[in-house]
């Protein structure tokens, strides 16, 4: 080395830098997968992660789930979402555990969000990334 030449900074990955290549790549990804997005067939796991019914009848109200994820599978609006959860509540409630469809509303309402990449998310029959339409 010379005494005019300088030595090259190494390159130091900041919280920041990160942080940018984080949201450039995700943005990137979500910007192409949405022009290749395709609607895949329509499946159901009957009631996601909760019982389809009771020990004695074990299908009790596995069709109000069934109903649900056809709601769920396409997605759509926020309001749509609100409306799938509420048939769902009431038609748990119909079969007669009010109790249960209580807690199957909570449930969907926090876990359903598009925001996290489950199987039973809103909008499940797409690639995720899929927010609500507007």
């Amino acid at each position: 080395m010379t005494a005019n030449s300088k030595k090259a900074a190494p390159f130091i990955v900041t919280r920041t830098s990160a942080t940018t290549l984080l949201l450039v790549t995700l943005s990137l990804t979500m910007a192409c997968s949405r022009t290749t997005a395709v609607l895949q067939p329509f499946t159901s796991d009957g009631c996601s992660l909760f019982p389809d019914g009771t020990l004695s009848q074990p299908d009790t109200w596995h069709h109000c789930c069934y109903q649900h994820d056809q709601s769920y599978w396409p997605g759509g609006t926020r309001q749509a979402r609100l409306l799938a959860d509420k048939q769902l509540a009431s038609c748990v409630a119909e079969t007669g555990y009010p109790l249960t469809s209580k807690l199957m509303y909570a449930g969907v309402r926090v876990g359903g969000t598009p925001y996290i990449p489950t199987p039973f998310r809103w909008g499940y029959g797409w690639p995720w990334f899929r927010n609500y339409e507007r």
